[in-house]
């Protein structure tokens, strides 16, 4: 038998691999920015017996495709490679297979786990991706390696002296309370107890934020707002008065700057509330909103199917009219000349983030961006974006967000079900995903920004998701009083120190959701969102945060560093991060015995303060280690 040749039975078996370079190196990234040069390298083993290899290229829809020959550019004993230079005039999101003529015939070259390339006599199966984008801004390389602080304003600290309105309920207590929550599922609720949280509040805390390391406080709307988690915006062009108005906004933002701290707003742009001064199905306000009258300034930014009492509104809330950024008066109220982005950009904010980004056109997001930079050019824009949004489709249309225009980076979503599914269930499978796929999609520069969190206001409480019980089947009534058992609280803490481990030492900025440092529990809304327990916080979690804070101030590697996943499986997790000379490694043990790492030579590991070449992790324990030039895993 010829050693150089393969069965056609073994060609599944075949070991091939594409090789994504960005300028000669390989960045791990599948998306190129258009400035550098592009190439993608096939590398097949010589007992596959190429003869010719080609790629064929198809746009985004599928409904285009090109073909072209591939150069053979080396060969060696075990290998043939091959390569292709995308076109760089082009700009979007392309995906790719193989045509290749081999001793064996005609194979074809679709996508297999990661980089793999998978051979097969038909051409059924996935293709590869490719992006090709045109950056127009600089990147936002202030914000790397930094640490973001997610804070719901009325529930993290109270503070100042601030006008109540009248109509609103404010709760006397603080920790321990309940908050309001409707009889059933999509009840109506009128949201309008408050606890009385402020900017002011979260002014006196920004020393304790900046203990955790943090760079950027990312605020839920602080907007006026008849609601008190604001999200249906009354007027955009003013701060709240419970939350202290533009006063307090404006000493937030000096007091902030003073420790290196910037402030992300959450821009809803989407829709408004009814009770506001665009829409004014109240009456409260002096405008003449379009529910009052055609002629009003704002009639065109909604859809009446019948006015006034028919019109869309947001996932058919009738509190939450639809507004439309596409129709130029209220596109430029926002993001055009003394709009909306322009007044909290000149202000001094570091960036927004955008609420149902994919409800926004490509052509909108990108005038925001165009305004936010002109006007704060240190500024970061993200989307709340829940999948993979290099390749996100909505509304039938394939969005364009990383392409150069848009986003800077989104809501990493994946990553957040990835660590959890790895950790409670020992299922690495959507952990996998994360870093294998949407990270490997992502433009670098993306991948450097993106907002990786645990927990958010829309989604369960980590501590509970972990380790707490599960919420099918349980009223809300039932949720509002579960908590963790003791034993539960044992292993929800080791979790979420393992957690934040994890999503702090990869690619991107770790956001935090106010209270998730000390434990705060809770299932999802309206449970997720208790106040912030000053008084019996958990410190072990708290401290875990504080030291992991610590060691991101202390290296490079978190600010552009590369990524090596070295090992994820059922039982544990190890990856590196490197930048220059500087190596650092991330281990997670999740098996039921330790883990033991030996190294050529003595390495730092950084969260148990040990020095040795032998380090040990316990079962549910994770560990960051700084590997000396002169040493290595064994």
């Amino acid at each position: 038998m010829n050693p150089y040749r393969i069965d056609r039975r073994d060609l599944e078996f075949a070991k091939c691999k594409i090789v994504y370079l960005h300028d000669g190196k390989d960045i791990g990234s599948g998306a190129f920015d258009n400035t550098k040069n592009a190439e993608i390298r096939i590398l097949l083993p010589r007992t596959v017996g190429a003869v010719s290899v080609s790629v064929n290229v198809f746009n985004e829809s599928f409904s285009e495709e090109k073909s072209y020959k591939c150069n053979h550019i080396s060969s060696d004993l075990y290998l043939d490679t091959y390569s292709f230079f995308p076109d760089r005039s082009v700009v979007g999101l392309f995906f790719f297979d193989f045509k290749i003529i081999s001793a064996a015939g005609m194979l074809f070259g679709k996508k297999g786990k990661g980089r793999d390339l998978r051979l097969s006599s038909d051409r059924n199966g996935d293709c590869f991706q490719l992006s090709m984008c045109d950056f127009k801004y600089p990147e936002p390389k202030s914000h790397y390696g930094g640490i973001i602080y997610h804070v719901f304003v009325d529930r993290f600290c109270r503070g100042g002296k601030v006008k109540k309105r009248k109509d609103a309920i404010l709760i006397k207590g603080w920790e321990g309370e309940i908050p309001e929550y409707p009889e059933y599922p999509g009840a109506h609720l009128e949201n309008n107890t408050f606890f009385g949280g402020t900017l002011y509040g979260v002014i006196e805390k920004l020393d304790y934020l900046k203990s955790l390391g943090t760079t950027a406080i990312y605020l839920s709307p602080i907007f006026e707002a008849y609601s008190n988690h604001k999200y249906d915006t009354g007027d955009y062009m003013k701060v709240d008065d419970m939350f202290g108005g533009d006063k307090a906004f404006e000493m937030l933002i000096k007091e902030a700057r003073l420790r290196n701290i910037g402030i992300i707003l959450d821009g809803v742009f989407n829709h408004t509330g009814s009770d506001s001064k665009y829409f004014n199905a109240k009456a409260r306000y002096d405008d003449i909103g379009a529910y009052q009258s055609q002629k009003s300034d704002f009639y065109s930014w909604y859809d009446f199917q019948s006015f006034p009492d028919k019109y869309t509104c947001w996932w058919g809330i009738k509190i939450l009219p639809r507004i439309n950024p596409d129709i130029p008066e209220c596109g430029n109220y926002i993001a055009g000349e003394k709009g909306v982005i322009e007044k909290y950009a000149s202000m001094g904010i570091g960036g927004f983030r955008l609420d149902v980004a994919d409800e926004l056109s490509d052509d909108f997001l990108s005038k925001i961006k165009c305004t936010l930079f002109k006007n704060a050019k240190d500024s970061i824009l993200y989307g709340e974006v829940w999948e993979d949004a290099s390749n996100k489709i909505a509304y039938d249309k394939r969005k364009k967000y990383y392409l150069g225009k848009e986003l800077d980076g989104v809501m990493n979503y994946p990553v957040r079900e990835g660590i959890i599914s790895f950790l409670k269930n020992n299922d690495p499978s959507l952990l996998d995903y994360a870093l294998n796929e949407v990270m490997f999609n992502a433009p670098k520069r993306v991948q450097d920004a993106q907002m990786n969190l645990l927990g958010t206001h829309d989604t369960e409480r980590i501590i509970t998701i972990l380790a707490g019980k599960p919420a099918e089947g349980k009223s809300l009534a039932e949720l509002s009083v579960t908590h963790l058992s003791e034993t539960e609280k044992r292993i929800g803490v080791s979790l979420v120190k393992a957690a934040y481990t994890i999503l702090a030492t990869l690619p991107g900025i770790p956001a935090i959701f106010y209270g998730d440092e000390v434990g705060l529990e809770g299932y999802k809304d309206p449970f997720n969102r208790k106040p912030y327990p000053w008084n019996t916080g958990n410190a072990e979690i708290r401290d875990h945060y504080i030291k992991i804070g610590k060691i991101r101030r202390s290296s490079s590697v978190f600010c552009e560093g590369s990524f090596q996943l070295h090992k994820l499986d059922r039982e544990s997790l190890i990856f590196e991060r490197a930048s220059g000379k500087e190596r650092l490694l991330t281990a997670v043990n999740i098996s039921r015995k330790p883990l033991t790492l030996d190294f050529s030579n003595e390495v730092f590991a950084l969260i148990s303060d040990n020095k040795s070449k032998t380090i040990s992790i316990l079962p549910g324990c994770s560990e960051i280690i700084r590997i000396l030039p002169n040493s290595k895993l064994i």
